[in-house]
């Protein structure tokens, strides 16, 4: 037992090396996780005393917990079974692929980078280019809500800054987790995105066995009572008017819901900009009919630091209005009552009609459908804006806080300052190739007014 043993270096320090990885592992790791995790708790309980609905201990829960639980839902356990028999391979490899995609789609939320970093980040963005204006809000409404319901903000998509807007409305509330498509999961993107809470979904459709996951962690997150907010177009509006709904994600958390479950409260949430930083590319690709218009990561990178280089130079011109409305809650048990059925298209189109009802009037889209219109001077665009508001007033919608003339002088000068419109001794006309642009700003309001 005391005999020396001679060994060559290099095995020493492979021993050693080893011994110091197990006892890291077993012994000084897990009191590290717990001091740190300690720690993340306690300033998670001060956080949720001033947050109106605190955050959702299943948002707080082990990635890999949560992972579990997806992967063992019955419905997943099912699917993996056809997989299996369908395409004539293992179960356990069918398993290892539902494992793989509940890997992909659960988030791994962290408090201190969702308030620390992310609701700080959306709230200077907003600010430095958006004059933020709340719409239409009944904040009564809202408080007489039932506080264990879970809330899920229905919006329509506009803009990627739609993601930015939204969480800096909220954050002083709550935290809100959102479903985000592939264009997300660029690193080091996807590593914020996930620790902001939102989850990942492919669009289109990739097999049975997926989609039983993602409504496997939709259902699980909803019944928990984790606040979600997601965008039922599916995508970005190309033509500026708001687009039919997609079903899938509304689906996988009504579907199966009773009265014994977590009643769930859908929340209309309207969007509208002055401007809109993707509107050139998504006339483009409203015009050759092409999706795929996501600009090159190097465009996006350089266009940074340029715009900070202008508002060093003072040259940056702000962006406008950005408007949010809140529409007429929608509480899933009464709907079931009212409606005699768990039609999921039927409740689609009415959070659609309600989110259509507050969409906020801005100066540009006012201005470009009086232009759209043949008012060619500052004195027939106001007239017309003036005759505008008068009948959204008659429908009960939420005027703006100015009234014709400043809205008219302001949508002319941003409109002018991008050359989409050009004046000419006392009359503007719409600049060669940009009737495109002014028929898609136009479009955001126009749905107010068709009949």
């Amino acid at each position: 037992m005391t005999t020396p043993v001679t060994l060559p270096l290099w095995l020493l320090v492979l021993i050693v090396l080893f011994a110091a990885v197990t006892f890291a592992s077993h012994f000084l790791f897990p009191s590290v996780r717990w001091f740190f995790r300690r720690r993340m708790e306690r300033a998670v309980s001060r956080l949720n005393k001033r947050l109106a609905r605190p955050i959702e201990p299943f948002k707080l829960a082990r990635r890999y917990d949560t992972i579990q639980r997806v992967i063992y839902d019955p419905e997943v356990t099912k699917a993996i079974h056809r997989t299996a028999r369908v395409e004539g391979i293992p179960e356990n490899v069918a398993s290892e692929r539902a494992r793989r995609y509940a890997r992909e789609i659960v988030p791994s939320f962290s408090a201190t980078v969702y308030f620390g970093i992310g609701a700080r980040l959306s709230r200077w963005l907003s600010r430095a280019f958006y004059k933020i204006r709340l719409g239409a809000l009944d904040r009564d409404k809202l408080a007489a809500m039932d506080p264990n319901a879970t809330w899920v903000f229905v919006i329509n998509h506009r803009s990627n800054m739609d993601y930015v807007l939204i969480t800096h409305m909220i954050s002083s509330a709550g935290t809100l987790a959102y479903a985000v498509g592939e264009w997300a999961r660029v690193w080091p993107l996807s590593w914020l995105v996930r620790a902001m809470g939102a989850y990942f979904i492919r669009r289109g459709s990739h097999g049975q066995l997926y989609r039983a996951v993602l409504a496997a962690y939709v259902r699980l997150a909803t019944q928990n009572g984790v606040s979600q907010a997601f965008f039922p177009e599916g995508g970005l509006s190309l033509t500026g008017a708001m687009g039919r709904p997609k079903l899938g994600l509304l689906s996988y958390m009504v579907e199966g819901w009773d009265a014994d479950d977590r009643d769930v409260i859908f929340v209309p949430v309207a969007l509208n900009y002055d401007r809109v930083p993707e509107d050139r590319i998504l006339v483009r690709a409203a015009q050759t009919g092409e999706r795929k218009f996501r600009p090159s990561f190097g465009a996006a990178v350089l266009a940074i630091p340029v715009t900070i280089w202008r508002a060093i130079r003072l040259k940056f011109t702000p962006f406008g209005t950005a408007a949010v409305g809140f529409g007429k809650p929608l509480v899933l048990s009464e709907f079931m009552k009212s409606s005699g059925s768990h039609g999921v298209e039927q409740l689609a189109e009415d959070l659609m009609d309600r989110m259509a009802d507050t969409v906020p009037l801005v100066p540009t889209p006012l201005v470009a459908r009086a232009v759209l219109a043949g008012a060619d001077t500052a004195e027939k665009i106001e007239n017309h804006i003036a005759g505008t508001l008068d009948i959204y007033a008659a429908r009960g919608g939420a005027l703006p806080r100015r009234g014709p003339k400043g809205l008219t002088k302001e949508g002319i000068a941003l409109l002018v300052a991008r050359k989409i419109l050009v004046r000419s001794a006392a009359k503007y006309s719409v600049a060669d190739g940009e009737l495109p642009l002014v028929e898609y700003y136009a479009a955001s309001i126009a749905h107010h007014f068709d009949h």
